[in-house]
């Protein structure tokens, strides 16, 4: 069993204080209070989780993260009916990542050589990407500082430019002027041809181990040059990826990027580079954990969709150093193992259980049908703040500020139960969730009658 939360103890000290205090069928309340702990928990899950759809950036249009996340949303989609994945097409990964930074999304896909958003932390790793700078078996470019004054080719796609700022990047760190070295943009199937003709002299590409840029590049330039190509140690990738955070050391395994012959012949050090999906701060631990949760349970489901689902993988919770935080959220599911925070819920409700035996049925049953009664009027309130929203999406211009005050009056009556005592922080919570749920579908109607006008 996990142990409590800070906040469940605090809820538990509110509940017990109150009976104390009032004097009143204190043994009753005591009990009442650990069926409305558990039920303000289950209740929080279904309203924060079970209705709710999430904005997600999908990754630049046509990429192969692209491919990976409409994968995502297709099985959540069978797997979680009511937990939607809205997938927002942004031009590129940095545009993605000032979108959740901005609030205009509630997840997203950023790459960790790109600036990240101030509000992001991981709910887990896509992938991680090597960077392989690819040259002829015999060519005297035998590192980066040797590629001044030479052309590098980098493989024509979404991710190009930044592709191309990353190798900026790593020529930054040998002290060698971005313009000391010309670039050389091609579809990947040109990009053999132009090294047997000399026009480039290496060829720069990113991508996983595995399925991706980097076995395309390699299986190219051999074919092209009728020889494995050599794949460049990068020797300095632990320093580097000191001075560069969001880059790390791999070691590329002989025969990684292609198997016969081999490429590269023996193990070789590089620099990597990692896909996060990442949520804001500002979302609930609850609706973080169901993500995280959903995302490696449904792994096999996707790797059936598409090959590049093999590499999520769950983010370290034992880092002390992260270049992006772990979310709450993902970092109690991912401690907690298997075990979701449902399962969680119903351990707690079993001890519980254990607790009101002894106590008696008939009394645990009388306190039920009092928590109950406190929070009928909340449930009331809740509903009508869902029907609110379903009203505004085919409300006119003229029912827009009528609803608006419908919701002021609601939040208005849910706040005066809070300063009396009659409604725990948690429900207060559910209610401003709800609001904020009105309040977001009256500014979308808004937004799209004066659109159509």
């Amino acid at each position: 069993m996990q142990p409590s939360s800070p906040s469940g103890r605090r809820r538990s000290v509110i509940w017990w204080a109150l009976a104390w205090r009032r004097g009143r069928l204190m043994v009753i309340r005591a009990i009442a209070a650990i069926f409305a702990l558990i039920g303000l928990v289950v209740a929080s899950l279904y309203f924060g989780m079970v209705h709710a759809d999430l904005r997600v950036t999908a990754g630049p249009p046509g990429s192969a993260i692209q491919r990976l996340m409409s994968a995502l949303a297709a099985a959540n989609a069978k797997v979680h009916p009511r937990v939607r994945l809205v997938l927002v097409e942004e031009r590129d990964l940095a545009e993605g990542g000032r979108a959740l930074e901005a609030g205009k999304v509630d997840l997203a896909v950023i790459r960790s050589d790109l600036p990240a958003p101030r509000n992001a932390q991981t709910i887990a790793i896509l992938r991680r990407d090597v960077v392989a700078l690819l040259v002829p078996p015999h060519s005297p470019v035998d590192g980066i500082g040797k590629l001044v004054g030479r052309t590098v080719a980098l493989v024509q796609g979404p991710l190009e430019a930044d592709n191309a700022h990353l190798l900026d990047t790593l020529l930054g760190y040998f002290d060698i002027p971005a313009a000391h070295v010309r670039r050389l943009v091609l579809p990947v199937d040109q990009i053999g041809q132009a090294v047997r003709e000399d026009r480039a002299a290496a060829v720069f590409a990113v991508g996983p181990i595995g399925p991706g840029q980097a076995v395309e590049a390699t299986a190219v330039l051999a074919k092209a040059l009728k020889g494995a190509p050599k794949l460049l140690a990068i020797d300095e990738a632990e320093a580097i990826g000191k001075r560069n955070p969001g880059l790390e050391s791999i070691e590329v395994p002989a025969g990684a990027l292609r198997g016969r012959p081999e490429t590269p012949d023996d193990g070789v050090t590089s620099v990597a580079v990692t896909y996060r999906f990442v949520a804001s701060r500002a979302m609930l631990d609850v609706t973080a954990a169901a993500i995280a949760r959903s995302i490696f349970t449904m792994k096999p489901m996707l790797i059936a969709a598409t090959p590049l689902a093999s590499q999520i993988e769950a983010p370290d919770t034992d880092d002390k150093n992260p270049i992006i935080p772990i979310h709450p959220g993902a970092a109690a599911y991912l401690s907690s193992g298997d075990q979701s925070f449902f399962d969680t819920s119903e351990n707690y409700l079993y001890a519980g259980g254990i607790v009101l035996s002894v106590a008696g049925s008939a009394l645990a049953l009388l306190a039920e049908r009092w928590s109950r009664r406190r929070s009928a009027p909340d449930r009331k309130l809740l509903r009508r703040l869902v029907e609110i929203a379903e009203e505004a999406e085919a409300a006119g211009s003229a029912d827009l500020p009528d609803l608006e005050r419908e919701v002021r009056a609601l939040v208005a009556t849910a706040l005066t139960r809070e300063a009396d005592g009659g409604a725990g922080p948690a429900r207060w919570e559910m209610v401003a969730a709800g609001a904020a749920h009105a309040e977001r579908a009256i500014a979308s109607r808004r937004a799209t009658l004066s659109t159509a006008a």
